[in-house]
């Protein structure tokens, strides 16, 4: 039985009750349950003013005319079809979903199994499984040629999706952030934080929920790339405006080991005239995990760092981490209160890192403002308005999530909505203070994470030029998933030599890239590695050796210096796409498709995009490459930024790349 209420199409059939709703623009969500009601959490969606919806019910599955019905009648109809501006929705008498754009071509449609066929296959399901929860999972009719892109941040390199399995979990590196933009003309957000799987192949595409109460999804239509990712940002959320500090230049190591080191890096960076935005104390400044405090013995005066730092023009950032050793003071009391992650079997112990730990539980309302009344107290108070939210995905020793328990509930049912609480706790607590702007570095994402401020770094990623290519499509993805602000640690994390050659020009030429990402931060833990200091308290964790731009020798400092000032020349374009971003949703970067959709050259190309609406950028991924082919997209001339030469679009140019260059090109 299909019929309306509300503005809604209801289905029931044996048990199953499915709802379709308009919501946003050009756009519907669907769910799905084999519950009496249905749940009332929007996870990442946010309430959107109520749309009156075309809708029609059909008999025979033939639509029939003067069936028009509104949102107070009860008529029963074989199946039905709804009309949202760009997209229609057509519900089947055996109950398949069929979403077609304005022009009447079908975007996506649900999996329909052959009557003739012998292999049982269900296209939906929602199977019982222990707790009261159900298995899900929702087959789609594939288009082969279909593009596909978003997702969050996987390191696989895979540019275009087609063809891949995803893991839908966090993990140390991996964001899965379940919006996909198909180059069909829709956008389609698994509304879910359940763990679980997206197979995006070539006979089908199959979304899974390893424990859930309901399918829950969201589609729109638009005529480009870019009007279909503002409809989704307008759903899930914009991020706040980019302070000015976040514009510049950002210097990190793993890690400052005393505030003395910390402040002789700023002076120096001051003394050479180098504008340095942020500078960051990175983890273990503190006792143990879980006290949220300096350790006096080598951070004794975090107030006065925080006032020279201010004077030189620098911003103090401060890592943080979810983490509470089981010898913290408040570990017994946030243990009693269920202020931590529970474990459903073994030990409480989440992660080993100095001591064992636990997670603080951030979908717990009280985890929340037990930690932030701590922040408050020992970092903002002394001055300190930004933080780095480390291990947000959280990062278990063992990935075991079917083994972990929220406050909000099991790992496998919620689990990946982890990181949004961990970041709007830090959001709330400043605005709650009176700050306006807000931005958290931090290690993971989900839907929704950019409207409390999140910019998302790639996590702990080796320090090799292979690497360095997964980046680039890691923010290409991260961009089309609704994600504007993203970063990487520039040299990347694991194993540089300052003394190595090679890692040297990798350095310089992920510097060069790092100027035109959304944030540009220097950061890794290099070798060789020193020692720690004492036996106790932070001075327990070892250090990586020197980070800054002068520590690999005179001629790369000159190159990245040259590039701090490209930077600072390119602040007032940048403040202008952060603008964009806040007010729009526009992501930072860009792939080449966003603003050349109809050059079917660009869809496949992951080693280009372009910062913003008029800047291409061509990074040189290779040891010793010193020229590369740029392709400049049809339909705008471009400027070699070095050479000064133009040339038109449509071709493929071999651009100079001697070491201190990064190929860009300047659109007409």
């Amino acid at each position: 039985m299909i019929y309306v209420r509300e503005n809604k199409l209801i289905r029931e059939y044996d048990g199953e009750k499915m709802q379709v709703e308009a919501f946003g623009k050009d756009s519907l969500r669907v769910r799905i349950t084999c519950l009496n009601e249905f749940p009332k959490e929007n996870w990442a969606l946010l309430e959107q003013p109520e749309i009156r919806p075309e809708i029609a019910l059909m008999e025979n599955q033939k639509e029939e005319a003067g069936q028009k019905v509104n949102s107070e009648e009860r008529i029963s109809g074989d199946g039905a079809v709804m009309v949202n501006g760009k997209i229609k929705v057509i519900i089947t008498k055996e109950g398949k979903l069929i979403f077609e754009n304005q022009q009447g071509e079908v975007l996506l449609r649900e999996l329909e199994s052959d009557r003739h066929s012998s292999l049982g296959i269900r296209t939906r399901q929602l199977k019982s499984i222990c707790g009261g929860n159900f298995k899900a999972s929702l087959k789609f009719a594939s288009d082969p040629e279909e593009k596909l892109f978003g997702m969050g941040q996987y390191q696989n390199g895979i540019f275009n999706l087609k063809g891949s399995f995803l893991e839908l979990a966090q993990r140390n590196s991996q964001a899965t952030v379940p919006f996909v933009y198909s180059s069909l003309g829709y956008g389609f957000f698994w509304n879910n934080p359940a763990v679980g799987r997206a197979s995006f192949g070539k006979n089908m595409t199959e979304w899974e929920a390893e424990s859930t109460k309901v399918i829950d999804f969201w589609i729109t239509a638009g005529d480009t790339p870019a009007e279909i990712l503002s409809n989704y940002m307008e759903v899930t959320g914009r991020p706040p405006m980019m302070p000015e500090y976040g514009l510049g230049f950002w210097q990190c190591k793993l890690r400052y080991q005393t505030q003395e080191e910390l402040l002789t890096v700023a002076r120096e960076y001051h003394r050479r005239g180098i504008p340095l935005d942020v500078i960051i104390a990175d983890f273990f400044h503190w006792t143990l995990e879980g006290t949220w405090a300096f350790d006096p013995k080598y951070w004794p005066d975090p107030k006065a760092m925080v006032k020279e730092l201010e004077e030189m023009g620098t911003k103090l950032m401060v890592s943080i981490w979810p983490t509470v050793s089981i010898y913290a003071p408040d570990y017994e009391t946030m243990k009693e209160k269920g202020y931590l992650v529970r474990s459903e079997s073994g030990v409480k112990i989440n992660m080993l890192m100095i001591d064992p730990t636990s997670f603080a539980d951030m979908t717990h309302p009280g985890a929340r403002e037990f930690v932030w009344d701590k922040i408050k107290k020992n970092y903002y108070d002394k001055g300190i308005k930004t933080f780095w939210l480390d291990v947000a995905e959280p990062e278990y020793s063992s990935y075991d999530f079917d083994n972990y328990r929220y406050y909000q509930g099991s790992v496998l049912e919620v689990g990946n909505q982890y990181p949004v609480w961990y970041t709007k706790m830090i959001y709330d607590g400043l605005k709650e203070a009176g700050e306006q702007d807000v931005v958290s570095l931090v290690r993971c994402a989900w839907a929704g994470s950019q409207r409390y401020g999140a910019l998302v770094w790639s996590g702990d990623i080796p320090s090799t030029f292979e690497s360095f290519k997964i980046q680039i499509v890691c923010g290409l993805q991260m961009a089309m998933s609704g994600i504007p602000w993203w970063t990487t640690d520039i040299g990347g994390f694991h194993d540089g030599d300052i003394s190595d050659p090679k890692f040297q020009e990798l350095l310089i030429r992920w510097f060069q890239y790092g100027a035109f990402c959304p944030v540009m931060r220097l950061h890794g833990n290099r070798m060789p590695y020193q020692k720690p200091l004492d036996t106790t308290g932070g001075g327990r964790c070892s250090s990586g050796a020197d980070n800054e731009i002068w520590s690999f020798g005179e001629e790369n400092f000159q190159i990245m210096k040259k590039y701090i000032e490209i930077r600072e020349k390119m602040r007032p374009y940048t403040r202008r796409l952060m603008k964009e971003a806040s007010e729009t949703g526009s992501p930072i970067m860009r792939p080449l498709f966003y603003h050349f959709p109809e050059d079917s050259k660009v869809w496949e190309m992951k080693d280009e995009f372009l910062f913003g609406d008029k800047v291409l950028v061509a990074p040189v991924t290779e040891y010793l490459q010193r020229e590369r082919e740029v392709y400049l997209p049809a339909g705008s001339s471009w400027k070699d930024a070095h050479s000064g030469e133009i040339y038109q679009g449509g071709q493929t140019v071999t651009a100079a790349a001697p070491l201190d260059v990064i190929p860009v090109f300047i659109r007409e």
